[in-house]
């Protein structure tokens, strides 16, 4: 898909579904494309589906990797609060033929994975958060 028709497809999804920034798309895009790469560099050299569950990991080191602790706030503000949201915008893409599917892939596939505070938020928090000296 050329550049135009993939900023196309964009601009008449976000008209469709304005739930979610321009951005968010580009985001899932690229956070796809790098968790193909992990995937590839871990030693699955076979072009092959990614499973919802591989996506949205993949998806969670990109944004660390991308944004470190203001990951939740960037995403807040594209409009993505939960991994359910990221299966919306995978689903939307692959609505507007920009992305590929199984017979068994579902928007359900990304429901509750994992829990965006965790994920996003605790791993930046001190070890110690009261100051109080470990022995």
């Amino acid at each position: 898909m050329n550049s135009n028709s993939y900023q196309d497809a964009i601009e008449a999804i976000v008209k469709k579904d304005p739930r979610y920034r321009a951005d968010s798309y580009d985001f899932v895009r690229e956070g796809l494309d790098f968790t193909i790469k992990e995937l590839k560099k871990s030693g699955n050299e076979e072009s092959r589906h990614i499973s919802g569950q591989e996506l949205m990991d993949g998806i969670r080191r990109f944004a660390l990797a991308e944004f470190g602790p203001m990951t939740l706030q960037v995403l807040t503000h594209w409009g993505i609060h939960a991994t359910r949201d990221v299966g919306e915008i995978v689903f939307n893409l692959v609505e507007a033929h920009v992305l590929g599917k199984t017979e068994d892939d579902s928007p359900e596939d990304f429901d509750a994975l994992f829990d965006f505070q965790d994920a996003f938020v605790t791993a930046f928090l001190p070890a110690n958060p009261e100051g109080v000296a470990s022995e």
